[in-house]
């Protein structure tokens, strides 16, 4: 966990939990040694001091450790993803060989995920091409593929289709891939 922490936020939460390690280890090894009847009559302040450094690191858990909130199914639909990340493909070309792009929809597992008639699938953990790229341009459906995030379909969560296909699919793959899903 602590791997996902920023810097800052990592030093922050070993700082308190450091502090109640220490604290744990005087008051258990180093004071009883020296006072054998350590607390004797400050038992109160010792019990309250053990209580406040436990409350601390729970607050500095909560603080600290707290992971990012993620948009709901509803939000993602509603709101286009942020994305730190620019599509690494060129600007749709002109052209791509539909009956090519078949093959690469079908070698890339898309319709694992996506009905579309014209490949004869039957996914559903995406939308339903058949419906979602009614209509729209060749620009929208590249896009989709490279930078799937930058417009979720309604009712489906950000980041669940693959992001690398604008690093993994040659231009040429993707003017056929584009080409096909445009045909069907």
């Amino acid at each position: 966990m602590l791997l996902g922490l920023s810097t800052g936020h990592a030093v922050g939460l070993a700082v308190v939990a450091g502090a109640f390690v220490v604290f744990a280890f005087v008051s258990a090894l180093v004071i009883p040694r020296r006072w054998p009847d350590f607390p004797g009559r400050n038992l109160r302040w010792f019990i309250v001091a053990t209580l406040v450094l436990f409350v601390a690191t729970l607050a500095a858990v909560e603080v600290f450790a707290k992971e990012p909130k993620e948009a709901t199914a509803g939000e993602a639909a509603t709101q286009p993803a942020a994305t730190t990340t620019q599509p690494t493909q060129p600007a749709p070309a002109t052209g791509g060989d539909a009956s090519a792009g078949k093959d690469v929809f079908a070698t890339q597992g898309c319709g694992n995920c996506h009905k579309l008639s014209a490949a004869g699938s039957s996914g559903t953990a995406g939308p339903n091409l058949d419906e979602a790229l009614k209509g729209k341009d060749s620009a929208f459906v590249r896009e989709s593929i490279v930078d799937p995030n930058k417009q979720i379909a309604k009712g489906y969560a950000p980041s669940v289709m693959p992001q690398t296909f604008g690093q993994t699919l040659t231009p040429k793959q993707l003017d056929d891939l584009v080409a096909f899903l445009r045909s069907g």
